[in-house]
């Protein structure tokens, strides 16, 4: 139910907002919440900060999605810019699972794929427009409805897999699919690619809460450690919100 109502929220706020606010909201942990917070109930220490890991490196391979689907759909219909970003994944989350450095390694590399990714983006110059909606509140609440079952199913599995499978698992942008599909079919490609290049800074969302996670894993309480994930990914996601609006503004 959260995360169809998130597909919806981002929808509607890039209706109202513009693709700026909807990026950051596409950021926000509607799998890794849901499945760390009952992976939390019932696995060992070592197994969450493996799996906190591995969703690291998977958050890295979900940049490169976003890199693939923004070119992608510029050129190609949505199934096809879906096709070929969901391909760029699969390989890039299991490449980057052998990274060396653990956390510290895997917020390096991030931050380096961030850069290339922004660079990307500040070339293709993408319009940051508002759009009427093509279709009505239907296929937009079919398509949250489905997210909400894909994450379901995702958490679920997650949560009885190895900690490596769990992290890669609760890594994949599922939310990031469906909002890039729903955005593309409601308001067109512009919008589509405005919105999922503006995501990879709302991920950053993502970066602290898996961090936060790792780190505080070993010493809080399940419950402290998921409130102290939720309340940094949070913090990170009205930090990116305050710079956004005070950037917009100066312009």
């Amino acid at each position: 139910m959260a995360t169809a109502a998130v597909v919806i929220g981002v929808s509607v706020a890039v209706g109202r907002m513009g693709p700026r606010l909807g990026g950051i909201l596409a950021g926000t942990p509607i799998i890794l919440g849901p499945g760390y917070f009952f992976m939390l109930q019932e696995r060992s220490t070592d197994f969450l900060q493996a799996a906190a890991l591995s969703t690291l490196h998977a958050l890295i391979a979900t940049l490169v999605f976003v890199i693939i689907f923004v070119l992608a759909a510029g050129r190609f219909g949505i199934v096809t810019s879906l096709v070929l970003a969901t391909g760029s994944w699969i390989p890039s989350s299991l490449l980057f699972s052998l990274l060396p450095g653990g956390v510290w390694g895997g917020l390096l590399v991030y931050g380096l794929v961030l850069l290339s990714a922004e660079i990307i983006r500040r070339r293709l110059n993408l319009v940051q427009t508002v759009v009427v909606a093509r279709s009505g509140w239907f296929d937009l609440l079919l398509r949250g409805l489905l997210a909400g079952i894909l994450v379901s199913i995702a958490t679920t599995v997650a949560a009885q897999s190895g900690p490596f499978l769990s992290g890669i698992l609760v890594g994949f942008p599922v939310g990031l699919f469906t909002i890039g599909w729903t955005l593309y079919e409601r308001y067109g490609p512009a919008v589509a690619r405005a919105t999922m290049s503006m995501a990879q800074k709302g991920m950053l969302s993502l970066v602290a809460f898996t961090v936060a996670l790792a780190l505080t894993v070993e010493t809080l309480p399940p419950t402290a450690t998921f409130a102290t994930s939720l309340l940094a990914s949070i913090a990170v996601s009205l930090g990116i919100f305050v710079i956004s609006q005070w950037r917009y503004r100066a312009l």
